[in-house]
């Protein structure tokens, strides 16, 4: 009776310690709820009788593989939309234009406003027009050097700042990548103390696996991956490379192969990764596509304009005669003819008061190009640069509504594993009142045995 009363006290004292454990990590996003299994151990036969020999407490973890592993693969496609949407945030920015959205019959089409590059295009051509009106104005003339001016910087700024998004992006993974690296040490880490401290007690090192699922969320969040588990409670997690194979990143308590990240380029080992989620694959793809996009063709709206207004302003191609610097045909590099000032500019080539040179460039804004024909681009100046920052504008929007769909994914499955393995503190205050009170009634027994021990002792003597 004793022995039996003895165990209920610790039994019993053992499910208050884990309710209070679950109590005090409710708001500890890596906890998993833990409760207790009380068994009867059985009995044996004596002389008196069958007697209990007492009973055992194990402390389970309530924990779902499946919708774990659901978390971490939305976590992964969340994280991914997000830092795509953070880098074409800041490449937006970088234009220095406000874009709108225009929704038609075909689809979304964005543009851009009378702000940035797109107004000192319209500026630059507008001072040639207000030139070909007043050609022997002085005032005229000051004013279209000074616009030029403006086009060249503005043109420099915009790839400037594009550039530093680039190179933003490049750190960003970079630092992911060490990150990354330092999570996977972890949980290789964690798999050996878990082998260990489970010997023998499958699943009974909680603590250590809550802090191993922690760790390879927050891997998903940058890179996704899979984990199988052995049978000693070890991990094994992999990712794949570009033809779906998996890669083995930690087996066990070893990490096999280290992320790296060289010339836009995520490799584990020297293995090229193939994955299409997590927050270091979403800002290669934003640097490496929308964003180079929209550089690429800002070199080649440059190198158009420099090549259509020189050939209208001189048009024999005469030896120091250009408007642009004809070596300077990218966005980065663009220039003013060292030689062109006020004084030195021409507005045509007869007579004073002749315009047709300046009639000639202003013409360019409308002027229709062809890259079938050998040229930069495709439409006008001013469509083509309009076409460009829409790529950015409708990657963006798309990037919006991936982050907004994902999340709401995301928040329904974290929600189904919560209903698993989340705490509960109303549940876990009504547990604690029942073990409070099986503790009682089992001090009260022990008391009433104690009671007719002394009495029998008393007796005796």
């Amino acid at each position: 009776m004793l022995g039996s009363t003895a165990a209920a006290l610790n039994a019993q004292s053992a499910a208050i310690s884990v309710t209070g454990n679950n109590i005090a990590n409710v708001n500890n996003p890596d906890y998993s709820r833990e409760t207790v299994d009380i068994s009867d151990t059985g009995e044996v036969a004596t002389p008196d009788g069958d007697v209990a020999t007492g009973m055992s407490v194990t402390v389970e973890q309530e924990r779902d593989s499946v919708l774990d592993a659901m978390v971490q693969q939305e976590a992964s496609l969340t994280s991914g939309f997000t830092a795509q949407q953070s880098l074409l945030s800041a490449a937006q920015a970088g234009l220095g234009e406000n874009i709108t959205s225009n929704t038609t019959s075909t689809g979304t089409a964005a543009s851009a406003t009378n702000s940035g590059l797109s107004a000192a295009v319209d500026d630059f051509f507008n001072a040639f027009e207000s030139v070909a009106a007043s050609p022997t104005d002085t005032g005229e003339a000051q004013a279209l050097v000074q616009q030029a001016g403006v086009l060249t910087d503005r043109f420099q700024e915009v790839d400037a700042n594009l550039a530093q998004v680039q190179t933003d992006a490049n750190a960003q993974v970079t630092s992911g990548v060490q990150t990354a690296n330092g999570l996977l040490q972890q949980i290789a880490q964690l798999n050996t103390q878990i082998g260990a401290l489970e010997a023998g007690k499958p699943g009974s090192a909680v603590d250590l696996r809550d802090q191993r699922e922690g760790a390879l969320e927050q891997l998903a969040a940058l890179v996704p991956v899979t984990s199988t588990e052995n049978a000693q409670g070890e991990l094994s997690v992999t990712t794949t490379d570009t033809a779906g194979n998996s890669i083995n990143l930690v087996s066990e308590g070893t990490v096999s192969n280290s992320l790296s990240y060289t010339g836009g380029v995520l490799q584990a080992g020297t293995t090229t990764l193939g994955v299409s989620s997590g927050s270091l694959q979403g800002t290669i793809t934003a640097s490496t596509g929308p964003v180079q996009t929209l550089r690429d063709n800002l070199n080649a709206m440059a190198q158009q304009m420099v090549t259509a207004v020189n050939a209208a302003y001189n048009p024999t191609g005469a030896a120091g005669g250009n408007f642009f610097n004809p070596t300077g045909t990218t966005a980065a590099t663009i220039s003013v003819a060292s030689n062109l000032t006020p004084g030195t500019l021409t507005a045509g080539t007869g007579a004073a008061g002749d315009n047709s040179i300046a009639v000639a460039v202003a013409n360019v804004a409308n002027q229709t190009f062809s890259t079938a024909n050998g040229d930069a681009i495709n439409g006008t100046i001013s469509s083509f640069y309009g076409g460009a920052v829409s790529g950015i504008g409708q990657a963006l929007d798309t990037a919006n509504t991936q982050v907004t769909d994902q999340t709401n994914v995301q928040t329904i499955v974290t929600n189904q594993r919560a209903s698993v393995s989340g705490v509960s503190v109303d549940e876990e205050m009504s547990n604690l009142m029942t073990y409070q009170r099986a503790y009682q009634a089992s001090s009260e027994v022990l008391q009433v045995v104690s009671d007719m021990l002394s009495s029998l002792i008393q007796a005796v003597q």
